[in-house]
């Protein structure tokens, strides 16, 4: 493996190999580390004897002697979203009992997914072994079928459990071998939904290592790399294409290589094809991801507070969803539907051969731009990569690019934005979110905002004025779609980051997987 700067490499830390059943077992049978019930503020009523009424807490809390109703109490403890009470306590055939609250009603795959998440801070700060969820509600809220409360539940697990220690000197790992779902039925139908979740919420993983690699180790090459040993271990759908900067010079994407010019890391194209195992194709998809491994900003470098330059290894989050979703759907396997996964992938460096603001570039489909801002360069990768999409015959296109503060200032740290001339493409987007649990919202593609990027010497310049900046981005990229193809932008800049924890999120996987099978025959 050659050197990178600093000699660093991750460290090749496997995934915890955790057990995930659904069972129909009594809870008081029930035998392990911890027990975990989660718990809406309705459940949560007491009686004038400061008894539950639920049903399964007063089981519990009649085998615990009152204990549980007690603690509750005392630590008030009021079923509300976020709170936990987990106490060891004899009397069950579970060493803890730990209740979790849902809030006032728990009807989105963003509360069970947060149940995960906590019982797995539980169980980490137990070092529990084999842990058990269960609703303390019998009855699953219509908007969720039993399959998809459990798929949410494992997710949140999975998810909340992993922690990227590749870049530490010293790492723990976790002890959960067993998670069993209780109460939520058994079968093959809730089986193939809990698999389905851990397949997700692997490739989830697998995108938010690629954007916490630094950029001295996930170099575009390297980048490449990954995406083709998605190719080869999921050959029986997956493709790799890799152009080089020559290929990519004779496809005259001069927008791309423009960028790329100024870094010593040569840029990579990377292309994925997924094609059915069997049968006919009946629809044509492409993913589109923004991959700049490192924005420094070229000649209009990044200074100053608020400049974010120290986190712009995260400017690759799109292409890290895209190589997210083949690797789970190189898993799935879903039938009647091709999907092609690009990105065009360099540095945005500075030195005497890059780009200068001022400079005009040719895009692939002849349309030249003034560069009045080398910091607006990722809309410039993405013009080659969209035209090449739509010579690949897609019907549909969606991109995803940390693209805009602007987004960020609009929509905050955890919504991205939608732009797309088409309502169809918009609301099968939106469709997918409710079952991913992530959070989009559908901006404007206001026209008139268009004369602000006019140039006086090319077809156009690559920024406008600072008002609606993630507008003017979106329309620069409008202008590098085939009319015939459905087209939408998704401006990620915001939610690719957990700023609190500074770490990746993994973000737009679980949706782009979605949106893919409900455009499938499967």
């Amino acid at each position: 493996m050659a050197h990178t700067l600093g000699l660093t490499q991750p460290a090749n830390i496997e995934l915890p190999k955790i057990s995930f059943a659904a069972k129909e077992i009594d809870v008081a049978e029930w035998k392990g580390d911890l027990l975990a019930v989660g718990v809406t503020e309705k459940d949560m009523t007491k009686d004038e004897n400061s008894k539950f009424q639920n049903p399964i807490l007063k089981k519990l809390d009649g085998l615990l002697g009152g204990l549980l109703a007690e603690a509750s109490f005392e630590e008030d403890f009021t079923g509300k979203a976020g709170q936990s009470l987990v106490h060891r306590l004899p009397g069950l055939g579970s060493k803890r009992v730990g209740l979790f609250g849902l809030g006032q009603s728990a009807s989105s795959p963003g509360a069970f997914h947060g149940l995960g998440e906590a019982v797995a801070a539980a169980a980490k700060t137990a070092q529990a072994s084999g842990v058990a969820v269960i609703l303390a509600s019998s009855e699953c809220p219509s908007a969720m079928s039993k399959g998809n409360t459990a798929a949410a539940i494992v997710s949140g697990t999975v998810l909340g459990l992993y922690e990227d220690n590749r870049y530490k000197s010293e790492s723990k790992k976790p002890q959960l071998k067993s998670l069993d779902i209780l109460g939520l039925g058994t079968g093959p139908e809730i089986e193939k939904k809990i698999k389905y979740a851990e397949v997700v919420s692997c490739a989830i993983i697998f995108g938010r290592e690629l954007v916490n690699s630094p950029a001295n180790v996930l170099t575009p090459a390297a980048l490449a790399a990954e995406a083709s040993k998605i190719a080869s271990l999921y050959s029986d759908v997956l493709s790799a294409n890799i152009l080089t900067e020559e290929q990519c010079r004779e496809l005259k994407m001069g927008s791309y290589l423009g960028v790329a010019a100024a870094s010593a890391n040569p840029p990579h194209f990377i292309h994925l094809c997924y094609k059915p195992p069997s049968g006919p194709v009946k629809t044509k998809l492409a993913l589109v991801g923004k991959g700049l491994t490192f924005d420094s900003g070229g000649y209009n470098i990044k200074t100053g507070p608020g400049s974010s330059i120290e986190t712009m290894k995260a400017d690759m989050g799109g292409s890290a969803a895209v190589f997210g979703a083949a690797k789970a759907l190189g898993q799935i396997k879903p039938s009647g539907v091709e999907v092609h996964f690009i990105v065009a992938s360099c540095e945005n460096m500075i030195s005497g051969k890059g780009m200068r603001p001022g400079d005009i570039v040719t895009a692939s489909n002849g349309k030249t731009i003034e560069v009045n801002n080398t910091d607006a360069e990722g809309r410039l990768t993405l013009a080659d990569a969209l035209v090449y999409a739509c010579n690949q015959g897609v019907e549909k296109i969606v991109d995803l690019a940390t693209l805009t503060g602007a987004c960020v200032v609009a929509l905050g740290p955890s919504i991205a934005g939608v732009f797309t001339p088409n309502d169809d493409l918009a609301k099968e987007l939106f469709q997918a979110s409710e079952a991913s649990g992530e959070k989009f919202w559908r901006m404007p593609l206001e026209e008139s905002y268009w004369e602000s990027m006019k140039s006086g010497v090319a077809d156009m310049v690559n920024t406008g004025g600072r008002q609606g900046g993630a507008i003017n981005a979106a329309l620069f990229l409008k202008q590098f779609v085939d009319e015939k193809v459905k087209w939408m932008h998704i401006d990620m800049a915001g939610p690719v980051l957990n700023d609190k924890k500074h770490v990746a999120t993994g973000f737009g996987i679980s949706t782009l997987v979605e949106w893919v099978l409900k455009n499938s025959s499967s």
